[in-house]
């Protein structure tokens, strides 16, 4: 029996707030487009699972989001409105972006082409270096993790935390296909911090520029053994070297935000410039 509450479009989830339509979700949480009354407005309702209501970390979890979400205030990261972890079904209430997420754009579309990649790559670097200018660590960028909006959004603060938390953490955290080498072997190979989130910048923008990962999915990390793939031939060679820049082992050889998005910016001012054939504008 899945773990799910068995909602349908018009149920209430909590007062106020009524489920339209599953858009998905993971291990502890499900979320649903829904209509808030209060803000009279469609919002994503990330509701809490019924098999972790009642476990102490599920709920530790959603209030470490909620202090996160609280602190960050950017336009590339998705608000928080409110939240009730003390409801029959625990849940917070968050912007809905109208977009759908990187990775399904990705399956359905295959790779971006370079005048929606360049935006996309300096929205994320916009977020990222406004979350290491407030001392937070994403530990979690991926494609599902970025709605496709006007800018890109980041969403899933789940494990987000201090940059000196990360520091000390033993274990690994993240999604496996996206983690720094020190996210994988903490310790071992350096330190969790900013340069994680670039490594996890890198190989998601490796997948939009290319339409498949950097790496392989088994055997588990193989980012730890192996090189990445080459980029395709149609990526230009100067953004092809700043990805993989991104990717490079070492955490210290890694860019910074604003050093990524100071090289994508020449490079979306030498794209094309849109034109309507047949029409001239005469002033």
């Amino acid at each position: 029996m899945s773990d799910t509450w068995g909602l349908a479009g018009g149920d209430l989830i909590a007062p106020g707030l009524t489920a339209v339509k599953s858009v998905g979700g993971g291990d502890v949480f499900e979320a649903w487009l829904a209509f808030d009354e209060r803000l009279y407005a469609p919002v994503v309702a990330k509701v809490m699972r019924p098999g972790h209501v009642e476990d102490a970390g599920s709920r530790a979890g959603l209030l470490r989001e909620v202090e996160m979400l609280s602190r960050l205030n950017h336009p590339g990261i998705a608000r928080l409105f409110s939240y009730d972890d003390e409801a029959a079904r625990p849940y917070l209430v968050l912007e809905n972006v109208d977009g759908p997420n990187l990775s399904s754009l990705i399956s359905t579309h295959g790779y971006l082409p370079l005048h929606q990649l360049l935006p996309l790559g300096l929205e994320l670097c916009s977020a990222l270096h406004y979350l290491q200018q407030q001392d937070v660590c994403h530990l979690d960028l991926k494609p599902s993790n970025v709605i496709m909006g006007a800018p890109a959004k980041l969403i899933d603060f789940s494990v987000a935390m201090d940059v000196k938390e990360a520091a000390d953490l033993d274990h690994p955290v993240g999604s496996d296909e996206y983690m720094a080498p020190e996210q994988c072997r903490p310790g071992e190979l350096g330190r969790m911090g900013h340069a994680s989130d670039m490594w996890a910048f890198g190989a998601t923008m490796f997948r939009a520029a290319a339409g498949y990962r950097a790496f392989e999915r088994e055997p588990r990390w193989a980012q730890l053994k192996e090189s990445p793939y080459d980029l395709p031939h149609f990526v230009p060679i100067a953004l092809a070297d700043l990805i993989h820049a991104c990717l490079a082992p070492a955490a210290d050889d890694r860019p910074r935000p604003h050093e990524v998005a100071e090289a994508l910016e020449p490079l979306l001012e030498r794209l094309p410039q849109a034109r309507l054939s047949g029409f001239k504008i005469s002033l």
